[in-house]
């Protein structure tokens, strides 16, 4: 099997915008970022929130300067049956009912990606799964980086696809896709598609795993056999996928050794092509902690090794990773007692990942929005590995009811009484570690926000216990 893709130039069909009648649903950054591009290519663009104007007030303004029409605080039925085209912003769910009048009169429906991807030249490398997919990115735009390559970074990560579209000359695009930016792909068909792993997530928004799982696997939807997948070999969705796919694969591997692809040996990252098997990286060498870091190290060699990039060029940027904020995050030690920053962990596997990673005795910090997640799978890590449960938010008596008996639980109203609590119950060596499980939005904006804060709050504890110790010397 050919594993090696060359680069060669994108030849797509580009779309005719000009005085094309276009509405944007959706007025953050990836629904601003379109219609921005829209007015560019002459197209006749109105944006719809339900959001007030006071609450887009920056964003807003902006358009309206440009030209844009905007319709905020409400979805009038007749800008959607009256357009040529819809943008949906993938916080928005296709459900709504303007929406399906829309798909009814026949009127496509595409995703700020798809639009993208409709005028984007260059190979795109395009990164999806429940957990990891940050940090994934992030590594392959190093990655590549160091290689010598031109390369842009978007998608979910941060900048919006659409608005990278601008640049000179870029080699590679590295696109981080959620499920809701893959339910309204068309066209969209990437050079190399990671799929790093499907755990339950967002059950508030699909009425299954399966119409999740569902979703995710559209990353695959129009790849031909020019193109690559690489997928988790231990992740059972992923498994499924793998034994039904048309196209090359491309697999990675920590559990298991691999006829062809990426896995662990010995303590070292090995590739094993044409019978020939190669260290990539050992395993001490590697500055970022966990073992779903472990994962995605290995999926950024399998597009390594795709891509034709030399070993050390990838050991060299593997090795200098020190992961992203929010992510297993160490903020600081007080007295002995470490505290690591895992907001990012909204749902229950990367949870469940977070606490595989340690071998001290962990005080737990969870809650915040229910996303549907079955806090129940978490019984055995927690009985294992945590000596304390703190809870908080929204979702603190549904964790507590899905956990009694399991370990010790305290309820908590801030993040300065969690750390007080925890701090009085922890031993030198423990570990105090915030990973949610659930998203931010009942007390935060973002998981950013709520990481941010924690931070704070940690520090602010350090602070005061310097300062209480100092008042007892004098």
């Amino acid at each position: 099997m050919q594993i090696t893709l060359p680069l060669i130039e994108r030849k797509v069909k580009q779309l005719n915008l000009r005085n094309k009648k276009v509405l944007v649903v959706g007025l953050g950054k990836s629904g601003s970022s379109a219609a921005k591009f829209l007015i560019r290519r002459g197209a006749k663009v109105t944006v719809t929130d339900i959001l007030e104007e006071d609450k887009l007030k920056e964003a807003a303004q902006g358009l309206r300067k440009q030209g844009a029409h905007l319709e905020l605080g409400e979805h009038r039925m007749e800008s959607f049956v009256d357009c040529e085209l819809i943008i949906l912003s993938p916080g928005v769910p296709k459900e709504i009912t303007p929406l399906k009048k829309a798909q009814q009169k026949g009127i496509p429906i595409i995703s700020e990606v798809e639009l993208a991807y409709r005028f984007c030249k260059g190979k795109i490398i395009a990164v999806t799964g429940s957990n990891g997919k940050t940090t994934t990115v992030s590594l392959l735009g190093k990655m590549m980086q160091k290689a010598g390559y031109k390369v842009c970074v978007a998608g979910n990560i941060g900048k919006p696809f659409i608005e990278l579209l601008n640049k000179p000359r870029t080699d590679y695009y590295v696109v981080e896709l959620s499920s809701f930016q893959l339910e309204t792909i068309e066209k969209f068909k990437p050079d190399i598609s990671l799929l790093l792993n499907i755990t339950p997530d967002h059950m508030d928004r699909y009425p299954s795993f399966s119409a999740y799982a569902e979703a995710k696997r559209r990353i695959f939807l129009n790849q031909t056999r020019d193109d690559m997948a690489i997928l988790n070999a231990d992740d059972p969705a992923c498994q499924t996928i793998i034994r039904e796919l048309k196209i090359r694969n491309f697999l990675f591997s920590r559990q298991k050794k691999l006829g062809i692809g990426i896995y662990l040996k010995e303590q070292n990252i090995v590739s094993r092509i044409e019978g020939q098997e190669r260290i990539i990286i050992p395993i001490k060498d590697i500055k970022i902690k966990g073992v779903h870091n472990i994962e995605n190290i290995m999926a950024a060699a399998a597009v390594g090794i795709v891509c034709e990039i030399e070993r050390e060029k990838m050991r060299y940027v593997f090795s200098r990773f020190s992961g992203l904020e929010h992510r297993m995050e160490k903020v600081t030690t007080i007295e002995g007692v470490t505290f690591y920053n895992d907001s990012k962990a909204t749902n229950i596997d990367a949870v469940s990942k977070a606490l595989q990673s340690f071998d001290n005795p962990i005080i737990l910090l969870m809650g915040g929005r229910d996303k549907g997640g079955d806090f129940t799978s978490l019984a055995p890590l927690i009985k294992e590995k945590v000596k304390l449960l703190l809870l908080i938010g929204e979702a603190s008596g549904k964790i507590a009811s899905s956990l009694s008996g399991i370990a010790p639980i305290m309820f908590c109203r801030t993040f300065y009484e969690a750390i007080e609590i925890g701090f009085s119950k922890a031993n030198p060596e423990d570990v105090f570690l915030l990973s949610p499980g659930c998203t931010s939005f009942d007390m935060f904006n973002n998981f950013e926000e709520r990481g941010e804060h924690f931070k704070r709050e940690v520090i602010k504890f350090k602070n005061q216990r310097k300062d209480n110790a100092q008042e007892t010397i004098i």
